[in-house]
């Protein structure tokens, strides 16, 4: 079974920010976590109940799955900022 997402506003905007070609790359692998979220780089975020991080590039997607609905709810896409 597909799963579907649901971006935060916060995490749209963000998205509108980045260079056209992140934004694409970005949505790319959005398609591809409806097919399976947790396959890829994900990681289970310590002091948080059930959300995830997935990196992609230099960018990361913390998301938190519905397994009932089949549904994953994006709270925020950052960049990665180097320390």
């Amino acid at each position: 079974m597909h799963w579907d997402y649901r971006l935060a506003r916060q995490a749209f905007r963000n998205i509108e920010r980045f260079p056209r070609k992140e934004q694409e790359r970005i949505f790319a692998v959005l398609e591809e976590m409806k097919i399976n979220p947790f396959a890829g780089d994900i990681k289970l975020m310590q002091g948080e109940e059930n959300v995830y991080r997935r990196r992609t590039g230099n960018y990361r997607i913390y998301f938190r799955p519905n397994t009932l609905q089949h549904i994953f709810d994006i709270s925020l896409i950052e960049r990665k900022q180097s320390h």
